[in-house]
């Protein structure tokens, strides 16, 4: 199994979307692994957005991950990634298609409600800086026989 880090933002938590948009990527058959709200402070965002250290945009993103609690998630399943960045939409909320949780919920880029791992080597670099192994739970549904082959 696949798995992914999800961080419901701080206008997600501010406008009370918690629900729907992890209701959605249930819906989705994905599994949720872990699950906390914290406050993320300066050391955790400059470690988290280090990649994009040096863009125009750089400070503004650590401004905004810290000005409020997020909900961070770890979601498990076959092809998590690729499933949970479709279900979320393009980072730009314009360019979202219709369905998708960027395209219902949001309207600039900059407040776009969700950040999701774009990849495995992402993903296993993110995690750990939230989650301990010891945090997150793998278990079984009785209805994974009707999700997945």
């Amino acid at each position: 199994m696949e798995r992914t880090l999800v961080i419901l933002k701080p206008d997600a938590v501010q406008r009370g979307l918690i629900g729907q948009i992890t209701t959605r990527l249930e819906q989705r058959g994905l599994k949720l692994a872990g699950m906390k709200f914290i406050q993320i402070d300066h050391d955790l965002a400059a470690q988290h957005y280090a990649v994009h250290k040096g863009k125009p945009f750089y400070e503004g993103l650590i401004k905004y991950i810290t000005s409020s609690p997020v909900v961070v998630q770890v979601w498990e399943g076959k092809r998590v990634i690729e499933t949970v960045r479709r279900t979320c939409g393009a980072t730009n909320p314009i360019d979202a298609d219709l369905g998708t949780i960027r395209a219902d919920f949001a309207v600039e880029i900059g407040r776009n409600l969700i950040h999701a791992s774009d990849g495995a080597e992402t993903a296993a670099y993110e995690i750990p800086l939230y989650f301990k192994e010891e945090d997150l739970v793998t278990w079984s549904r009785v209805t994974d026989q009707w999700i997945m082959e």
